[in-house]
Formats: structure tokens, sequence, C-alpha cells
């Protein structure tokens, strides 16, 4: 029985916040996307993997895939949705179609060869099967208003996982059913098989075969991992002189006065001390260095794009923010109104939660350059969570 993987790997991952793809992150110094690459290419069973991912990922493909044996083929580019790039990866295979092929989440690293075995096992009996855990917990149906309609048997109910399996013949005709008719948002190719009329069986699933979706995915799994880590602080500071203008920048957030900020990108002080922090926690170059202002392309360039680099870079090293806190120094404009609104988008910037970011504001009782109302400053600091190097 010859089998195929066709390994899901092109999705973008924004709930997992700014950084490389969910996929390409490290966990315990390697990508998530090598752990998952290695199990299938281990179990006897599986002749080819097929990795589907996204066309701007080739470079990040290539150094998560090392390693991975001559059962890992060429990856193919995935489409605008998870259907879509399944039934890329099934073309793929159809000049030496197998005889089944398992379906697979890129971002659950923690499946079993076990796991592998049930699902091989129960090919010999069903033409499709997915793998599902019991629901624990009670579940309620809720209604818009959000009062509870109805209370659900969770003895009949599953949470469902991958990998799954399915006949490659059956599994290929679904999808080409579906897309002639232009229905391409199935969320898993059982549901496409439910589609299709074809009976799918289950097999037990594995309480730690989990899906990374958020980066708190990510800080629970290093935590439970028992792999050493330390923390770093890193700190920031920028200021910015008060130029024509009719609004300032702060913490991603536009706010109403009577000047603006003047600087070569929108000037958002609060948004640069905070990635001078970052930058400072992973031993990296201060903000100038990554772009310099000599550099027209980043004239007016949204101040997002500076955090979301470092955020990035910090992924890279395998790290994982804990928290952002920030202090604006100024006369005016009274920042305490848009703090909530600065702390949210800062939030959102940085994939964290909101309770993860602190924004204050003080003067400086009229001193200086500040208490004359000439310019805005800033102070931050960053604590990021690496794994220990040795010193």
């Amino acid at each position: 029985m010859q089998i195929a993987a066709v390994i899901v790997a092109g999705g973008r991952g924004h709930r997992a916040g700014a950084g490389a793809p969910k996929q390409y992150r490290l966990l315990g110094g390697e990508p998530l996307l090598r752990r998952t690459l290695r199990t299938f290419d281990a179990h006897a069973a599986v002749n080819r993997i097929v990795p589907v991912i996204h066309p701007d990922d080739a470079k990040d493909y290539a150094l998560a895939s090392q390693g991975c044996g001559p059962k890992c083929r060429a990856p193919v580019f995935g489409g605008e949705t998870r259907q879509l790039s399944v039934f890329a990866g099934l073309n793929a295979l159809a000049t030496s179609a197998p005889d089944f092929v398992l379906v697979h989440d890129a971002v659950r690293p923690f499946f079993t060869q076990a796991l592998l075995d049930r699902a091989v096992g129960i090919a010999r009996t069903a033409e499709a099967a997915v793998p599902v855990t019991p629901v624990t917990d009670t579940v309620k149906r809720v209604g818009e208003n959000g009062n509870v309609l109805a209370t659900l048997d969770r003895n009949e109910l599953r949470l469902t996982q991958t990998p799954q399996i399915f006949s490659y013949a059956k599994l290929l005709e679904a999808h080409r059913r579906a897309a002639a008719q232009n229905l391409r948002d199935f969320s898993d190719d059982a549901a496409l098989m439910e589609w299709a009329g074809i009976p799918v069986a289950t097999f037990p699933g594995e309480s730690g075969n989990v899906k990374f979706t958020t980066a708190e995915d990510f800080l629970r799994a290093e935590a439970q991992s028992g792999a050493p880590f330390e923390f770093r602080n890193g700190t920031g500071f920028d200021v910015h002189a008060f130029g024509p203008g009719d609004h300032v920048t702060l913490g991603g957030v536009r706010i109403p006065h009577a000047k603006g900020l003047s600087g070569h990108s929108d000037a958002d002080v609060l948004l640069h001390a905070l990635t001078d922090a970052v930058l400072g926690a992973i031993g990296e170059a201060d903000i100038g260095q990554h772009f310099p202002p000599t550099d027209e392309k980043w004239r007016g360039a949204s101040s997002d794009i500076f955090l979301q680099h470092a955020i990035g870079l910090m992924r890279k090293s395998g790290g994982s923010l804990v928290n952002l806190d920030a202090t604006l120094l100024c006369e005016a404009p009274k920042a305490g109104p848009h703090r909530n609104a600065m702390r949210e988008r800062i939030a959102a910037i940085a994939g964290i939660g909101i309770d993860r970011v602190a924004v204050k504001a003080t003067t400086t009782e009229k001193l200086g350059f500040l208490g004359r109302g000439e310019g805005i400053a800033a102070m931050a600091s960053a604590t990021v969570r690496l794994p220990a190097r040795q010193p």
C-alpha cells in the first residue's frame, strides 16, 4: 500500500503575532515544520512527502526542511484557502498516484509514530478517517444575544485533529467536484468528504497533538518542554521635535494636535523606543542601523513596520515576548484618553495580549525642552524569553 503525505504549510499565522509564519518559528531551537517533516520521514509506511508552501516562503522552507530525507519532494505552492492548498498537493502526486494520502497541518508538530500507525491501520477498512479526542467540557449553543440556546450532548461530540487519511482517488475526485462548483471553503478534508457522500471513520487522537495558533501557544510549549531558557531585558529611548502639522502618531494611534512631530518616518516616538527595546533585548543594533534615516524608502513610513521587524528578529532567535512597558514624556497632547487605544495597537503589532503592554505618561514639570513644549520623548523596556545560551 503506497501512502503519501501532504503537509499544509502555506498559512500566514496572523493570530500568532508579528514575525515569520508560525510553521517557521523556532521551538527548542528548530522550526515547527522541521519537527513535523521528521516524524513523517521516520515512518516506514510513508513513501512520499509533499509540502505545500506559500510562494514567499521558499527560503524559509529550504532552511526548515534541512535534514529531511529523500521522501521529501520539492514543495508546491498553495492557494488562497487551505482547501486549494491541499488540492495543489494532491495534483502534485497525480503522476504516480498513491493508494492513500495523509493530510496534515504543519503547525501540529507533536503527533507521534503511534498516531501514524493508527491512521495507516484504519486505512485498511475505511476510505476516509480522522483522529479525534473526546470533549470533556460541557458545550453550550449560544445565540446572537449571548444567551444559551441549548446544552449539547458531549457524548456525541469529538474534537478533530490531523493527520487525516483518505483514499487518494476518492479525495482527489471530491476536490475536483468542489472546484467545479466553486466551493472552496471546507474547513478540513473530512468535511469535504462528508459533502461528497463518503463515510468518514474516526480513530483515537492524541491530547498532545496540539495546533499552534497564538503566541501564547509557543510560550506554553516552551514552559512544558523543560528546555533551559533565560529572560533578557532591553531598553529604548527616542525623542522628536514638534514641527508643522495637525496631529501626532503615538503608539500607532493618530492623535489630533496643534503641531506634528518632525522625523524621517511618521515620527512615532513611542514605537521607536519600543523597537529599540526589543532589539536591545536580543543584542541587535539600534533602529537607525536597521532603518537608516538616510534611506528615502523609509520617508513617511509607518513605524508599525519597525516594531514588526524587531519582533520578527526576536522570533527567529527562538524568542518570545513577555511584556512591553513604555512611558511618554510630554506636556501635550494629553496621552491619558488614548492610553488603551495605544495599548491595543501595540499589542496587535507585537502579537501579544493587551495585558502584556503598559503605556504611561508624565511631564517634566515645565523643565527643559520637553517642559517648554518643544517635543515629545519616550522611554521603553522589553522583556524577552530566549533559549539559554552558554556565556
